[in-house]
């Protein structure tokens, strides 16, 4: 989704796929960023805080007339179904962060 928006062109790769890994994580409730993680990726779980809240963002208030093909894609069970995940409610995920 963050290649059709222009406001993410100038976030790093890496950064931008840590923070997308660090929300799913915190989605689907399978614990934090850890210390592996954290040495691998070379991103402390307070460096990808605010743009996994922008990325949540952009999951809840996606235009519902774009990507309806990706999102068709991924509503399929191959793809886990991972277009049909509800994204996370903005307070909650801000109390989970902080209390990583």
């Amino acid at each position: 989704m963050t290649l059709q928006e222009y406001d993410y062109a100038r976030e790093s790769p890496s950064k931008l796929a840590a923070s997308c890994l660090l929300l799913a994580l915190t989605m689907k409730n399978l614990g934090g960023w850890t210390p592996t993680l954290e040495y691998y990726s070379g991103y402390s779980a307070q460096d990808l805080h605010p743009l996994v809240k922008r990325l949540n963002f952009l999951l809840t208030y996606q235009p519902h007339g774009k990507l309806n093909a990706v999102r068709s894609k991924y509503s399929h069970r191959v793809f886990f179904e991972v277009a049909k995940v509800t994204p996370m409610d903005m307070l909650k995920l801000e109390e989970t962060l902080t209390s990583s």
